[in-house]
């Protein structure tokens, strides 16, 4: 099998080499916080649960998707996370997974990439796009941190008491892929 090594590949990051990848989920943390309480409480909770794939492309651009478990969802508050896993917020019963599509991961230069997609919550799906940093880029392995605000309104969580919640959730992944020996 034939590898385009990384530096054939204009504008792509350095040692990554073109082929089939998996999320690593030992390598990979996806957390959220959230300012409620009138904003006077930064909530914060991650998702144990999360997989995935992608392919880097010859021409050094690539797509994939990362599939996370919304029942895996940890804010250290037994009580909170049940009703996070309600049809209040996650509808864990209804909808067990989130799912962010990657249709587009372009290299945008030192160490960076621009990634489009759709994110799918509660069976909506809306278009998302952000940038991540790679890091510990090698051939055979490369992480991408990104941290980006989502509107949780648009996915249809309207649950909101008295107005103590804020409407953006900020969303923070850290990404650790491994090339596949196809």
């Amino acid at each position: 099998m034939s590898h385009t090594t990384p530096s054939s590949r204009p504008g792509a990051l350095p040692d990554v080499s073109a082929g089939h990848w998996t999320l690593d989920p030992a390598g990979t943390t996806v957390g959220f916080q959230h300012r409620t309480f009138w904003g006077l409480l930064n909530v914060k909770g991650v998702f144990a649960e999360v997989g995935g794939d992608g392919e880097v492309l010859a021409g050094g651009g690539a797509h994939g998707s990362v599939t996370i478990g919304a029942a895996s969802l940890d804010t250290r508050n037994a009580k909170r996370d049940e009703h996070l896993r309600s049809a209040d917020f996650f509808d864990v019963e209804t909808h067990p997974s989130l799912v962010f599509t990657a249709t587009e991961v372009t290299p945008s230069g030192d160490a960076t990439v621009h990634v489009t997609g759709d994110l799918t919550v509660l069976g909506v799906t809306r278009a998302l796009s952000f940038t991540a940093k790679a890091s510990e880029i090698s051939a055979d392995a490369v992480t991408l941190t990104a941290e980006l605000p989502v509107e949780r309104g648009d996915f249809g969580m309207s649950w909101n008491q008295a107005g103590m919640l804020k409407p953006l959730t900020r969303v923070t992944i850290a990404a650790r892929f491994t090339r596949r020996a196809d």
